[in-house]
């Protein structure tokens, strides 16, 4: 079973990570970790509007949060702010409630089912995803704070 986890699409996920790095001058940037295996993912995010314009991160993860890194990183800019909370409620779906994986652009989630059968798993293969939201949190945060000064 543990072989369905870590298959070889997983693992050429998780060899081949686009958007390695920092963002010079990012609008936001969030690290999540995982308390059980000690993974981490950093996050940089630019918007425009609702949308991400430019991203960046550092990973340092199981070849779990590796995969989830490299999908994240694949279809995040273009992606609204509204898609990217979905997309990690569905992946939060998929591993903790059976729910069905994502369909479209984000489909390559689909290769995480597995992980569902194994709940230490979860949180590393979350990382990305929420980081990703709490960076669009704290530019949403910053432009209500502008408006409400203004």
């Amino acid at each position: 079973m543990l072989d369905d986890v870590y298959n070889r699409r997983i693992l050429e996920l998780a060899a081949d990570i686009p958007r390695q790095g920092r963002l010079a001058h990012p609008h936001a940037s969030a690290t999540a970790h995982s308390r059980l295996c000690g993974s981490t993912v950093t996050v940089d995010l630019a918007m425009e509007g609702d949308v991400v314009t430019d991203f960046a991160q550092e990973v340092q993860a199981c070849a779990l949060g590796q995969a989830s890194s490299s999908i994240m990183a694949r279809n995040v800019v273009g992606s609204t702010a509204g898609e990217l909370r979905e997309m990690r409620d569905t992946l939060r779906r998929m591993l903790k409630e059976n729910g069905a994986p994502p369909a479209g652009k984000w489909e390559d989630l689909r290769v995480l089912e597995p992980v569902r059968d194994f709940k230490a798993r979860h949180a590393s293969t979350m990382l990305a995803f929420d980081a990703v939201v709490d960076a669009i949190q704290q530019i949403e945060a910053k432009r209500a704070s502008q408006r409400a000064a203004e």
